[in-house]
């Protein structure tokens, strides 16, 4: 993934011009985190670390990029030849992709020069905001199917075509079997998958043509849309072709309902296949699906095996933003925060420590020091990059979609409700609540009391 350095915002640029002309450019903390739940959200799943460490990677300003902030007048030329020089330099700490975590607690800390760590602030919310945004919204959808598949079909509604590329990703992470984005294949390797609208089948003069045309061409991939007209009677076509592949060695896999009453036409056409003597062939699902749908139709009874999810997942429709916001807790040792009502903000470079209980299910989550000792928690916050190299290995997209699903299956079974609101316990160690204090009255005193 490409990103220019002028993807930032102007006050970014303006603020370290500022920190440049004034001699201030000390070692500084930076931490990355969500205040609050969108509605019906109890956790998160961390994703988008690969993108950013490709971008931590390559960060510098080109002679094109100086050029342009020089026509700005804004700036002067000894920062601009400053900013020549800038690279990323510094220590990335961060939750592994696939990790599941909560309001509050860091996705990841930046340690570095102030200019540097600045300069960041806007990409690395938008890298993380979108992938996280899509992730948690994904593992919603996997969660309320139960097992039955789930594959990604929102390329065509995303908020564009980078966007429509991460939500495959982000859909395969949180445990979706694959996507209809060929190029996400291509770049990540998710499964693709994909058959035929409902133009393939009208461009024939008889449906039932379509269907032997079709399976003619792909009789390994025969899964056939029966909806264009009337599902019932596409079903018993649907039958006919199945018996006419069966003679010539090849199996019917399953059809495809994108509309109507999909409780009842399920059961309708599950029947149909049954009685033809297709009772493996598979009822695939598709249209205006999201979590709460498939939720609503498997209460219902649905004949469904498996999902095609797009739009409402691909824009995360009910909640398509997250309150992410990357702040400065740690400038030349000395431990800052925010004190606005609402966004007060935690000091100090931290750590994550997850307890289990005695059947491995995630019970609390401690909130510490980055270098406080918590008996019994497991450090959630790895060291990705040090001195601007990477420190860890890249992982394969397979192995952290294995550990998401692992971690889905230790949260709390009360957590698995989509709509209650159900607080995962995280609290703040002795050594962060300690400091906290100290820097909110020492804040308070110096200034608050001035005016």
């Amino acid at each position: 993934m490409h990103f220019e350095a002028l993807t930032t915002d102007l006050y970014e640029l303006t603020m370290a011009a500022s920190y440049f002309e004034h001699g201030l450019n000390g070692q500084a903390t930076f931490s990355l985190f969500i205040r609050a739940y969108p509605p019906h959200r109890n956790f998160f799943v961390a994703a988008g670390l690969a993108d950013l460490v490709e971008y931590l990677e390559s960060f510098q300003f080109t002679s094109s990029d100086l050029d342009y902030l020089h026509s700005t007048k804004l700036f002067k030329d000894d920062f601009l030849d400053y900013l020549r020089t800038v690279r990323f330099t510094g220590r990335l700490m961060a939750l592994p992709e696939g990790t599941i975590f909560f309001a509050d607690e860091p996705i990841l800390e930046i340690d570095g020069s102030l200019l540097e760590a600045q300069l960041l602030e806007s990409v690395v919310i938008n890298i993380i905001n979108l992938q996280t945004m899509i992730a948690t919204k994904a593992a919603r959808v996997v969660q309320a199917a139960g097992g039955r598949r789930v594959v990604d079909f929102s390329l065509r509604r995303t908020q564009g075509i980078e966007a429509g590329l991460k939500v495959a990703r982000s859909c395969y992470l949180a445990g979706y079997a694959g996507s209809s984005n060929v190029l996400a294949g291509k770049l990540y390797g998710v499964p693709v998958v994909g058959t035929m609208a409902h133009s393939y089948v009208a461009a024939y003069e008889r449906e039932i043509e379509a269907y032997r045309a079709f399976v003619q061409s792909f009789p390994a991939n025969a899964v056939l849309l029966i909806d264009t007209y009337d599902t019932v009677e596409g079903a018993h076509k649907a039958v006919k072709v199945g018996r006419e592949m069966k003679e010539r060695g090849q199996r019917l896999r399953g059809v495809r309902l994108d509309s109507g009453d999909l409780v009842t036409l399920s059961h309708e056409v599950r029947r149909v296949l049954d009685e033809g003597g297709f009772q493996e062939a598979l009822i695939f699902a598709s249209g205006g699906f999201d979590e709460y749908k498939v939720s609503e139709v498997l209460k219902a009874g649905a004949a469904i095996d498996s999902f095609g999810v797009g739009t409402k997942v691909g824009v995360s429709a009910d909640a398509p933003y997250l309150d992410i916001s990357y702040k400065l807790v740690m400038i030349e040792g000395r431990p800052v925060m925010k004190l606005s009502k609402g966004k007060k903000t935690l000091v100090g470079p931290k750590q994550i420590h997850r307890l289990s209980d005695s059947g491995g299910r995630f019970h609390e989550d401690i909130l510490s020091l980055r270098e406080e000792d918590v008996a019994g928690g497991e450090p959630l916050l790895r060291r990705i990059m040090d001195q601007g190299l990477r420190a860890a290995p890249v992982e394969a997209l397979t192995d952290i979609r294995d550990r998401f699903q692992a971690q889905l299956k230790r949260l709390p079974r009360n957590m698995n409700d989509l709509e209650a609101s159900v607080r995962y316990p995280v609290r703040l160690s002795e050594g962060l609540s300690s400091l906290q204090e100290r820097v909110e009255q020492r804040i308070e005193e110096r200034e608050l009391g001035e005016s």
